[in-house]
């Protein structure tokens, strides 16, 4: 397609959209609604993997040290620790610091005078160890559990294994409606450029009897569904910004809701535009082919 040609083409859909108006908007519309539902599910599906990212973060499991090793020789497993994969940290608490934990714990409690006069030695040295993978603590606490010094070990395997599932499950499901939902906005938008399509089919026709290849008559009507498809999502991303921000607030208005890590929209800007104009470009021109099959058909 020579410069000339394209230079055609591009004109012939602008003036298509204005020639047609109504429809263009209803289009737009269309574009806009779907690229607002879709982009509702990924921002959900980014939250949910944010929060559930921070509450891995926040695992962690307990190794407790052989009561027979000193306070010295105890701090010296922290090196052996952090050197084992998938471990971001190892933090001692010595048997002082165990027992004041476990005392404030129960401040409250009607059986707190109980706690009062334990032996500074009735707890042992630990270590509180944090993991870069959850998916691998069940190995790391084997890998753990095989150190010399180490007495026993306990983690919340469970809840681990919970966390990676749910995580899992997550994304698969906004995966899911995410591609059924750009399904759906294809044929939607197909179905509304036919409509404008339609009246210009003895257009087209015409053209076809003066010897205008097929591409030749789809360029016009891909430029026009690409100019739609660009006009709905930047439309659309503004509109996300805003319906965004205002659940944001709401959110932050309500304490319940504090567990929620929201990602600020700012951070995501760059990508939803960037994810809203290719949806949008490559919505309008795939809309744009299927529409006008039929009328090539001459």
């Amino acid at each position: 397609m020579n410069q000339y040609n394209m230079g055609y083409h591009l004109k012939e859909g602008f003036r298509s959209i204005f020639t047609h108006g109504l429809m263009s908007f209803a289009a737009v519309c269309m574009i806009v609604a779907c690229l607002i539902i879709m982009g509702s599910f990924s921002l959900v599906a980014v939250n949910l993997d944010n929060t559930l990212g921070d509450l891995e973060a926040q695992n962690e499991f307990t190794a407790y040290v052989d009561e027979s090793l000193t306070e010295e020789q105890a701090k010296a497993l922290q090196g052996k620790l952090e050197r084992l994969a998938n471990i971001s940290s190892a933090t001692f608490v010595d048997r002082q610091a165990a027992m004041d934990q476990y005392v404030e714990r129960y401040a409250d409690s009607e059986n707190k005078d109980l706690f009062e006069d334990l032996p500074e030695n009735t707890l042992r040295h630990r270590y509180r160890i944090h993991v870069v993978e959850i998916e691998k603590m069940g190995e790391t606490v084997k890998a753990v559990e095989q150190i010399s010094g180490i007495a026993k070990v306990t983690a919340s395997l469970d809840i681990a294994d919970g966390f990676v599932t749910l995580r899992n499950m997550a994304g698969a499901v906004a995966w899911i409606l995410i591609a059924m939902l750009l399904i759906i906005s294809l044929f939607i938008i197909a179905n509304t450029i036919k409509l404008a399509t339609f009246h210009r089919r003895e257009e087209i026709a015409i053209m076809k009897m003066c010897g205008a290849t097929n591409w030749f008559v789809r360029w016009p009507f891909i430029f026009e569904g690409m100019i739609l498809g660009l006009l709905g999502a930047v439309l659309a991303f503004f509109l996300q910004w805003g319906i965004y921000s205002l659940i944001v607030s709401a959110i932050s208005e309500q304490g319940g809701l504090q567990l929620i890590a929201i990602v600020p929209f700012q951070t995501l800007a760059a990508r939803v535009l960037g994810a809203f104009v290719a949806a949008g470009l490559a919505i309008g021109a795939c809309g744009s082919l299927m529409a006008i099959r039929k009328f090539l058909q001459v």
